[in-house]
């Protein structure tokens, strides 16, 4: 919020002096030089009175703003809309059922004039104006003694943006694809603004999702932005990595199935090193860090060294490539439940720790990853433990990405067609009904 100066007094336009404050050089947008600047000021109202008056969808924006700065809001309307109704019945706001009185704002730090009816407003803005409070007229800007700007909010940082002097009523459009812009930098990493105090340390765990560079969480994106060291696994969104300052170590952690491989002792020996040396270090995962991630040895392996470790969750392909791919892993009156299980052991291998029996005699959604070089055991040991062969099947390979695509099968017969198709990792295996209503609508 930003109070707006007082009219200059008389001999403002002299030269500045002392603690004056010097003229401000134009800036060549359109505004009205003659218009004093606003002196932008963060308001501090956590535990303080502020009352709003009126209960539209304009105040339920603002009551919105001033809860999430800890205001005691008080509302004055004789309706409002269903979300301030909720916010009075849960006790959050206190709400007067009635016309606005003089006396109303007695105690308030600030004030909100936002009913349809402009005289109300004027007589909300004169009571504040008598008693030195700040109030911001929804309908009449120019009459305001504070300006609400567009505010964003990314990693502890307020943005806050006006685009004041157009006419006296300010540009409140153009102050919110401002407020986007920065925001969004902010979040994509693409704004280059460290942090210089209170700085991440250890090691992040980071989801990156299924492939996509889209797909990753916001955290996760503006993590990267700050990390010293990337870490990354061959499934991580390789898109990223080519978006990281000159600066950043890039270490390849690929696990290539059945060809050359980083041990994971050698990872964990890595983030370990690099914190020691005053690094910051993104461990950048496919997938989420704990769905078949190995996320949890290495946040052990750190913990053992006395790191600290941040784990940012992330899309793992076990619903998200499914989707996608137009399939839902649950849906009413077909599947309530679905599991998703490791393929990477055959079967019968003394080291597989999954019951398939319990999985043939399942009627959900059964989502099988790193499996398409087992696909044949596993299909060969479900229909073996009562699996119908003619169980819908869905392979989908490089899912997110451009080449993504998708063979449908059935269980009986998956094995055969993935091999005739040339499908290879990474994939991901869909058994269940819920790959017929995909198949239904052709997606």
């Amino acid at each position: 919020m930003t109070p707006t100066p007082p009219p200059p007094p008389s001999g403002a336009g002299d030269r500045a002096v002392g603690n004056q404050r010097p003229e401000h050089v134009p800036d060549g947008g359109g505004a009205d030089p003659r218009t004093p600047s606003p002196y932008i000021a963060g308001l501090r109202l956590a535990g303080r009175r502020v009352v709003v008056v009126g209960g539209g969808p304009v105040a339920a924006r603002r009551v919105a703003g001033l809860l999430d700065a800890g205001a005691a809001v008080e509302l004055v309307s004789p309706h409002t809309t269903p979300a301030l109704d909720a916010l009075a019945a849960s006790g959050r706001i206190v709400w007067h059922p009635r016309n606005f009185r003089p006396g109303d704002l007695a105690g308030a730090w600030y004030a909100v004039a936002a009913t349809n009816d402009p005289s109300a407003n004027a007589a909300v803005a004169a009571e504040a104006e008598r008693g030195r409070i700040f109030c911001s007229r929804a309908d009449d800007a120019a009459s305001s003694t504070v300006w609400t700007p567009a505010v964003g909010r990314h990693a502890g940082v307020e943005v806050a943006v006006l685009s004041p002097g157009v006419m006296g009523g300010g540009d409140p459009r153009r102050s919110a694809k401002v407020r986007d812009a920065v925001v969004e930098g902010l979040r994509e990493g693409t704004l280059n603004a460290p942090r210089f105090r209170d700085r991440p340390a250890g090691v992040a765990l980071v989801g990156g999702g299924p492939g996509d560079a889209d797909l990753i969480t916001v955290r996760g994106r503006r993590l990267l932005a700050e990390a010293d060291v990337v870490v990354a696994d061959r499934l991580a969104p390789q898109a990223l990595l080519d978006q990281l300052a000159p600066d950043v170590e890039v270490v390849d952690a690929a696990k290539i199935p059945y060809g050359r491989a980083m041990a994971q002792e050698e990872i964990n020996r890595i983030l370990v090193e690099r914190v020691k040396a005053g690094k910051f270090v993104v461990r950048l995962k496919g997938g989420d860090p704990y769905v078949f991630g190995r996320g949890y040895e290495e946040l052990l392996a750190c913990a053992q060294a006395g790191i600290p470790v941040l784990v940012v969750p992330g899309v793992t392909s076990a619903v998200g490539v499914a989707e996608l791919a137009g399939i839902p892993v649950t849906h009413r009156g077909v599947a309530h439940e679905f599991t998703v299980v490791s393929g990477h052991v055959p079967p019968e291998h003394p080291k597989s720790l999954v019951d398939w029996a319990a999985l043939a005699r399942m009627r959900g959604t059964l989502v099988l990853l790193m499996a398409v070089e087992r696909l044949g055991a596993i299909a060969a040991t479900l229909v073996a433990r009562g699996k119908d062969p003619d169980t819908p099947v869905a392979v989908v390979q490089d899912g997110s990405m451009s080449g993504q695509r998708v063979l449908y099968s059935t269980l009986g017969r998956a094995a055969a067609d993935v091999e005739a198709a040339g499908v290879r990792p990474p994939a991901i295996v869909v058994v269940g009904p819920v790959v017929a209503l995909a198949e239904s609508e052709g997606a």
